[in-house]
């Protein structure tokens, strides 16, 4: 493999790349695991030579061989076929950030010593990344070139994935990349904004147009002129809004509510969405003549369960966000942590391992995270997803609970199950509407119908009292 600012020099058994090892203090160390990756090799070499990186060739993915090639001390693991490009960006990042805290060091030195401590997984291991995401594996790879190559487009580009699958990173990834990213990159949360209010936000409104409007404001789209709008879960947008956004993309102009007239605005629009777009279609809930205008450039960004080799360099990077932020000492990740994260299905994706490695951090210390650590959903049955299982939260089965001999009412039902499920997922309610099966404007439509419950049995019990 070429690079610029290396001298390569390649063995073909172990015994003379050692030696050759410990006479100099190489920079990098690349292992074939089917003809030097046996009988303790990989862990002699990371003893022998801590400050280089060690990089393991695999033949194929396979999660159980790269687990044991970072356990014993791997940087990374590099499925066949190689990409010598994505291979050469993790070198290059390697050299130009490789640096360890004493901490992490010693404990690495533990580790590759066979001390009695926790041993860590990934301390000294410096995530391949591109842009804002970590992970290399195959899938992403992928993704990342499917990235490089649509970036200077000026075409619309439509993103699936799961929820936490990194939709918006894939969005903010393409616009920095774009030559338009000196100008403004704008989001809207469909999923987040009230449907009445949608239309405004996006192409905003003159004075007076509705009540409330006291002043003309412009919208995300004339916000983003020249620029790059993203339009995420675009998929809760309803149908006469989805009309109009058809109208923006095919004229290139906006109409404020209220307003006639018409302004030109130069944007790219990037869409995004966690549901099945064909399906919608066939549902008719999206419109099949906006899907083909916006789905000029399509990326799919697979599931966290689907690129499990990914799992411990994000594990370890927000590690190592959340242990600087906190000001605790963790370096790494232990191998009973890393088994439990890598056998866990991860319905929630990058954004649940996230949300676990954070609370491990902010609860405990250590130098390295542990499985005892790790959140009760990790503990407990390993390898369910949540809709496999009951909503973290509930104290009691779901079903029709009597409350003193009286069946509970079925709107209470559904308040109790859908609010355990925005417990499970910190509030996020496109996350919880996923879990659920149902849409995000269902929960916004159910929890207004509570609070039109309380607040009439709460007046109806003030009344009785008054009189």
């Amino acid at each position: 493999m070429d690079h610029p600012c290396a001298t390569p020099v390649a063995y073909h058994s172990f015994e003379p790349f050692y030696a050759a090892s410990t006479q100099v203090r190489p920079d990098v160390m690349i292992v074939d695991l089917e003809t030097l990756g046996q009988d303790g090799h990989l862990s002699r070499l990371a003893a022998a030579q801590p400050q280089a990186m060690l990089m393991a060739i695999s033949p194929r993915e396979s999660l159980s061989r790269s687990l044991a090639a970072m356990e014993a001390g791997a940087h990374d693991v590099i499925s066949l076929p190689i990409d010598p490009v994505a291979v050469a960006e993790r070198i290059d990042r390697f050299l130009i950030q490789n640096t360890r805290t004493p901490r992490g060091e010693g404990l690495r030195r533990q580790a590759a010593q066979g001390a009695g401590e926790p041993r860590d997984l990934t301390a000294t291991r410096d995530p391949f990344r591109f842009e804002s995401f970590v992970g290399g594996s195959a899938r992403m790879r992928e993704v990342y070139d499917q990235i490089r190559r649509i970036a200077p487009s000026s075409a619309p580009v439509f993103i699936t994935g799961e929820s936490g699958s990194g939709k918006e990173l894939a969005a903010a990834a393409i616009h920095a990349r774009s030559p338009r990213a000196e100008a403004p990159f704008i989001i809207i949360n469909c999923a987040a904004i009230p449907g009445e209010l949608m239309e405004s936000e996006i192409f905003g409104h003159v004075r007076g147009a509705f009540t409330g409007a006291s002043e003309s404001r412009a919208g995300a789209a004339e916000a983003a002129d020249g620029g790059t709008l993203f339009l995420d879960e675009i998929g809760e947008m309803d149908l006469a809004l989805q009309s109009k956004l058809l109208r923006f993309v095919q004229t290139g102009t906006v109409q404020r509510v209220g307003d006639t007239r018409p302004r030109p605005v130069d944007v790219r629009i990037l869409c995004a969405t966690n549901r099945d777009p064909h399906a919608e279609i066939a549902a008719g809930r999206f419109r099949e003549d906006l899907f083909y205008r916006l789905h000029v450039l399509p990326i799919r960004l697979p599931a966290l369960r689907d690129r499990r080799e990914d799992i411990l360099p994000l594990a370890q990077a927000f590690l190592t966000r959340y242990a600087r932020e906190e000001g605790r000492a963790f370096a790494g990740v232990a191998p009973c942590a890393g088994e439990k994260l890598l056998t866990y299905d991860w319905p929630g994706n990058v954004r649940q391992l996230e949300n676990a490695v954070r609370q491990a951090v902010v609860l405990h210390e250590g130098d390295a995270l542990t499985a005892q650590m790790l959140p009760a959903f990790l503990i407990g049955e390993g390898g369910l997803s949540l809709r496999h299982e009951p909503v973290r939260g509930s104290a009691a089965p779901f079903g029709a609970r009597r409350r003193g001999g009286e069946i509970e009412p079925l709107w209470a039902q559904e308040k109790r199950i859908i609010e355990d499920a925005l417990d499970a997922f910190d509030g996020n309610i496109a996350k919880a509407a996923a879990a659920l099966e149902i849409s995000p404007s269902t929960i916004y439509r159910k929890r207004q119908s509570w609070s039109d419950r309380i607040e009439g049995s709460d007046s109806a019990l003030f009344t009785g009292f008054a009189g």
